[in-house]
């Protein structure tokens, strides 16, 4: 794979991460376990193992309902955007390995990817709500399913 395409790859799951801080990590973590994409013999084949695809995956469940609570932190504001620019690093990286091209690189273009996600999808969600008038879970959820279809459809592309 060209290293432009595996960059815009690593981007695009950084979004991902950006919109869900778990939904990527989940997601890359179900590619690695069912094969689609490859991280054996890196520091990353972890994200493959049963344990990580379980803990990701409740992880993900989890912030599926606390993002519909009222008392849950702005994505934008420090400790939420923190974890999805470390989760934006790691799965970045795992896009990079599983490319052929460098980690550090995907890491780095994750992370970016991450801040442009949670600052672009918060602005998106809070405009929605207000434009269309309506409670924040009617924008939320598709919000959800629109974060799971576009990392899926990102990590299919090995």
């Amino acid at each position: 794979m060209n290293s432009g395409l595996a960059s815009l790859l690593a981007f695009g799951i950084g979004v991902v991460t950006g919109l869900r801080s778990m939904t990527a990590p989940a997601v890359v973590a179900w590619a690695a376990h069912l094969g689609w994409i490859n991280l054996s013999s890196s520091h990353l084949a972890f994200m493959g193992s049963a344990w990580a695809v379980g803990i990701l995956t409740l992880g993900a469940l989890g912030e599926f309902v606390a993002d519909q609570l009222p008392t849950t932190p702005a994505r934008t504001t420090a400790v939420p955007l923190a974890a999805r620019i470390v989760m934006g690093l790691l799965t970045g990286a795992c896009l990079g390995i599983a490319a052929g091209a460098s980690l550090w690189l995907g890491a780095l273009i994750g992370a970016i990817g991450a801040i442009v996600g949670a600052f672009g999808g918060y602005r998106a969600r809070v405009g929605l709500v207000r434009a269309l008038q309506a409670p924040d879970f009617a924008v939320a959820i598709p919000e959800d399913l629109v974060a799971i279809g576009l990392g899926l459809f990102l990590v299919s592309r090995f």
